[in-house]
């Protein structure tokens, strides 16, 4: 039953994603804001977009509130501003390229949060258009051993395998609840009350790597990372991202994505490997980051 405090406050990202952004909103109003029996309330922080992407959110969703700011903070500070202010019993990240179907009925996520207190983060099933599943949404601790195994291929040879296939855990029976290291902060619904136990989202990252670093603190706090299949979410990954079609973005894009792995590594991993280990890291990374 809807109440006076809210229930879930969804927070999307949004940055130049004008066509997108207007998809997302459309239909979470079409297949999820028409049914839900919770109190939901709409929050879009935009980071200094310069498209009418504001003036499209304005007009498919007239009741959400626009935390407007005057430059591009990244993923973790952007989302830090609604966060800090929510004063919903739980908050839901979204990217501005997700789209919602009869399948993406949130409550279903809440109710399992209110039966499961020592459950901090779930995620729904957050697969491509073409259905197959957003890896980034299912993933293990990137240690040592599992970012090896992946870089090297191995997981995708022997993705059943538990020693090989430990970053995107895909041994795990996709069909079932369970838990995981790590959601994406594409879809990321979280316990507010939490956040003063293991903080906000670290803004060392400012893009990539916040959503690993969240789930991790979560955990060393004591709480659990589900994922939930039968609730599912369309990702239209990368149109904002890695792959956007303006070259300059997808560049900056393409850094921050290797150099919040260095930066992973130096908060969590650093002091307990040899400092070759991070030497090794770094030239590694350089290679990726110049397409060698």
């Amino acid at each position: 039953m809807k109440t006076s405090k809210p229930d879930l406050e969804l927070i999307f990202l949004n940055y130049n994603s004008d066509f997108w952004i207007e998809k997302a909103l459309t239909s979470l109003q079409k297949f999820y804001l028409k049914k839900t029996k919770l109190n939901v309330v709409i929050t879009i922080v935009d980071n200094a977009s310069s498209d009418s992407s504001l003036e499209s959110v304005a007009e498919c969703c007239p009741k959400g509130k626009i935390i407007k700011l005057d430059e591009n903070l990244g993923f973790a500070e952007a989302n830090n501003k609604a966060l800090a202010l929510s004063e919903a019993r739980y908050t839901m990240l979204l990217n501005s390229d997700v789209e919602f179907t009869p399948g993406s009925n949130l409550d279903e996520l809440v109710a399992y949060m209110d039966a499961n207190p020592k459950v901090a983060v779930v995620t729904p099933k957050l697969t491509f258009f073409s259905g197959k599943l957003d890896p980034a949404s299912h993933r293990g601790e990137p240690t040592i051993w599992a970012s090896l195994t992946y870089f090297a291929r191995l997981e995708q040879l022997f993705p059943q395998s538990e020693k090989f296939a430990q970053y995107h855990q895909t041994f795990k029976n996709f069909n079932e609840i369970h838990e995981i290291d790590a959601c994406s902060g594409a879809a990321f619904l979280s316990r507010t009350a939490l956040y003063k136990k293991v903080g906000l989202l670290d803004e060392q990252f400012f893009m990539y790597a916040e959503d690993l670093d969240w789930c991790r603190r979560f955990r060393e706090a004591g709480y659990k990372i589900v994922f939930i299949p039968n609730v599912t979410i369309i990702h239209h990954k990368y149109k904002s991202g890695i792959k956007q079609s303006s070259q300059s973005i997808a560049q900056k894009t393409q850094f921050h994505f290797y150099n919040t792995m260095l930066q992973y590594y130096d908060k969590h991993y650093a002091k307990r490997y040899p400092t070759v280990i991070r030497w090794l890291l770094k030239y590694f990374l350089a290679l990726k980051k110049g397409g060698l």
